[in-house]
């Protein structure tokens, strides 16, 4: 009984440590882009297509994932989601060709869909409903970990022993977090099942509409800049691969922090003044990037606010879906994870066309201009409601 006890009590550590798996899949090309261009003689816009498509399948997998899994025991759900997260990295280590690692790339994500939903939908059932919000929140900080620690880490290797030994990095991690999550997270929880009607009351609610827009948009503005951060920094101002990881290592450390702030924050002041506190960080960050390029000190302080925002708004996101309808959080939190891979999508597809065309300076100022857009319909979501969403 003390045995399975302390198994649920270190649940959310294991969940969130699943997300850290999860984030530096998603990511891990973005730290390695020369490396992959180079090393399967592509250009460096084509290397960032592994991100674009990547969010593609994402965003169609997430909500469809959700819908034919939502009756699956949770604990076998999320980690099988894991060991194919990690064959998935090991065997693109091992890829001979662009199209293979692609293919293997949309494989692997396909699956991997799952996994942030549906840890968030399992965090709420482990915790009672007052401290659902920061165990939300908390799950949340492994994407801030794949940032701060995973990304810089892959930038090193990559820069150092080549984008295959960065990928096998992942794969071992991604083993790791399998037995841990196998052995913490409790068996027999099921969550509410996703149905076609859930799926109609979601579009009905224009609360819910808003935030996915919010949430898009977040995304968008980001993954202009994001997706080739590490080449805009070596065009913009001649920085080395370690320079990058440094800004990278900055950018996710503040995401950590920011989220940490935000899981002490929110129970107290709710998610809707949260949110707004942190997409205003998040729009200071971006706009400072592109107001200071061509400065590598100004522009890492301004992606050093940038990460203050970065998770947390997306935290809160889940925070206020969930809050906003409990009863359809199983499906608004994977259609919200689907609209982040959208947006990742549309973000990572424009930042390469600027990129392309060698319009450098005009990603920040897209990209502030999408997150601009977002803060605006933050303030238009000020719930008139006792309770905030």
């Amino acid at each position: 009984m003390e045995n399975a006890a302390a198994a649920g009590r270190f649940a959310p550590t294991a969940l969130m440590l699943g997300n850290v798996v999860t984030g530096c899949s998603v990511l891990a090309p973005a730290g390695m882009l020369p490396e992959l261009a180079s090393g399967l003689d592509i250009s460096i816009r084509t290397a960032g297509l592994l991100i674009t498509f990547g969010a593609i399948t994402l965003c169609i997998g997430s909500p469809l994932t959700a819908w034919l899994t939502s009756r699956i025991e949770r604990r076998t759900l999320l980690t099988a989601t894991l060991a194919v997260l990690a064959l998935g990295n090991i065997a693109s280590a091992l890829a001979p060709d662009y199209t293979s690692l692609l293919v293997i790339r949309l494989v692997m994500l396909a699956v991997g869909a799952l996994y942030t939903p549906q840890a968030a939908g399992t965090a709420a059932l482990i915790v009672p409903a007052e401290k659902r919000g920061s165990t939300i929140a908390y799950v949340f900080l492994g994407w801030s970990l794949a940032a701060a620690v995973g990304l810089p880490l892959i930038t090193f290797i990559a820069s150092r022993y080549g984008w295959r030994a960065a990928y096998a990095e992942v794969g071992v991690l991604g083993c790791l977090s399998f037995v841990l999550l196998a052995l913490r997270l409790p068996a027999g929880l099921k969550g509410t099942p996703v149905d076609l009607k859930t799926w109609a009351d979601v579009g009905r609610s224009r609360i819910i509409v808003l935030l996915l827009a919010i949430t898009m948009l977040q995304m968008s503005g980001q993954f202009v800049v994001f997706t080739f951060m590490g080449p805009l920094l070596k065009t913009l101002t001649d920085a080395g691969p370690d320079a990058i990881g440094l800004v990278f290592g900055l950018y996710g450390l503040c995401g950590f922090l920011g989220v940490a702030i935000a899981t002490r924050i929110v129970d107290t002041w709710g998610p809707y003044k949260t949110s707004v506190l942190f997409t205003s960080l998040l729009l200071t960050g971006v706009a400072g990037w592109a107001l200071t390029s061509g400065n590598f000190a100004a522009m890492a302080a301004a992606v050093a606010i940038w990460g203050l925002g970065f998770a947390s708004t997306n935290s809160m996101q889940q925070v206020r879906l969930v809050t906003a309808a409990p009863a359809l959080a199983p499906a608004t939190v994977s259609l919200n994870t689907s609209v982040l891979y959208i947006g990742q999508a549309v973000g990572s597809a424009i930042g390469g066309a600027l990129f392309g065309r060698e319009l450098p300076h005009a990603s920040g100022f897209v990209a502030a201009g999408f997150v601009a857009v977002a803060l605006a319909i933050v303030v238009l979501t000020r719930p008139r409601a006792a309770v905030q969403v």
